[in-house]
């Protein structure tokens, strides 16, 4: 898949240099842009070829995206669909990666094991957390 990105959004912060929903497609226009003129060495323009399978489109190696944000929302995947977890802290991220682990569910960006491997020192403290609460 190409990323298409409008002309000269490096130069400028107003057309998006640090600023990613500024870096928005646009149409080159002008006398003598290259990219109009499709010049070769030149950053692709938006046109029909590049579009992706009907099949394929909107899903990521051929399973629905789903975003998780808490356990219930893990719970609730289907065969025919894979996780993408979201914007959350250590703790939920951990609990999250455990679950999927147990139910053999693919998080598309997160190992479950290399992610408990490097946090055990965390989940050690989180368990000891829990039995205290118990008693």
């Amino acid at each position: 898949m190409v990323k298409f990105l409008r002309r000269a959004w490096s130069r400028y912060a107003k057309l998006g240099k640090g600023r990613k929903k500024k870096q928005v497609w646009r149409k080159p226009t002008g006398r003598d842009n290259k990219m109009r003129e499709k010049r070769k060495g030149y950053p692709a323009t938006v046109s029909i070829g590049y579009r992706s399978n009907k099949k394929s489109r909107d899903k990521l190696l051929d399973k629905k995206p789903v975003n998780i944000n808490n356990l219930k929302d893990l719970e609730k995947i289907k065969e025919n669909e894979i996780a993408i977890i979201g914007r959350l802290g250590k703790k939920k991220k951990i609990e999250i990666a455990n679950k999927a682990k147990e139910m053999n569910i693919k998080i598309y960006n997160m190992n479950p094991e290399k992610f408990l491997e490097k946090n055990i020192k965390k989940i050690h403290k989180i368990k000891s957390q829990s039995k205290e609460e118990k008693k």
